[in-house]
């Protein structure tokens, strides 16, 4: 089993690694948060291990990243004990949480865990569809043809990347103004407003949508 450990401690980062090696376990390591990013895609990993407080991109935006593509279990490792902290994490995607500081036979019983609910979960970061190619890891849209950028406003690519990451499968409406506005949300003019101006940017054919459609009473669905 291959675990991403993502730390800016630079001390426990080695004992973690250590301890890990020791029981069998493959680690690689990233004191930075674009860096276990990037490492995510790289060395397809089977669990994240993630500190919160980290340079760069926080732990908060490494979650949101990696969840733009993947659904391997992500356990959050943290010496902020404020429960709305927690609250956030497990919100954007984070399966586990534990607190600074541990025990080594505590974390290892919350990776055996994670790894029995969840097992592991391969995906590809880059989905391609009509015209254009989006990489969800580096948060980037290009044009296949000319190779041109396309740029995405934060709440565009948050909706986006909800639907991409549940590809044929219908998204309700409810559940995408939770996920994207807040829960308590019930506007659906959030909706339409922002799904009209991702077909104007991604579908070949905005006013025939191939790839975004409209389940009319119910929500959207990604048609890859």
């Amino acid at each position: 089993m291959r675990i991403l450990l993502a730390d800016d401690d630079v001390q426990i980062l080695r004992a973690l690694k250590i301890t890990l090696a020791a029981y069998g376990y493959e680690v690689v390591a990233a004191q930075d948060g674009a860096t276990a990013v990037r490492r995510a895609v790289d060395s397809h990993p089977d669990l994240l291990v993630l500190d919160l407080g980290m340079p760069g991109l926080s732990g908060m935006e490494v979650i949101e990243a990696v969840r733009g593509w993947s659904s391997m279990p992500i356990l959050v490792i943290s010496g902020r004990s404020d429960s709305a902290e927690k609250v956030r994490a497990l919100d954007l995607g984070a399966d586990d949480y534990v607190t600074k500081p541990f025990s080594a036979e505590e974390l290892l019983a919350r990776i055996r865990a994670l790894n029995r609910r969840t097992g592991a979960a391969q995906e590809s970061p880059a989905v391609s569809f009509g015209n254009v190619r989006v990489d969800l890891a580096a948060r980037r849209v290009t044009r296949i043809d000319d190779g041109a950028a396309v740029r995405l406003t934060p709440t565009e690519w948050h909706l986006l990347s909800v639907l991409l990451r549940q590809p044929g499968r219908l998204v309700t409406q409810a559940q995408l103004l939770a996920d994207v506005w807040g829960p308590g949300t019930t506007d659906s003019g959030y909706l339409r407003l922002y799904m009209a101006q991702l077909r104007r940017k991604l579908e070949p054919v905005p006013a025939a949508p191939a790839h975004l459609l409209t389940e009319h009473g119910m929500g959207y669905r990604f048609q890859p």
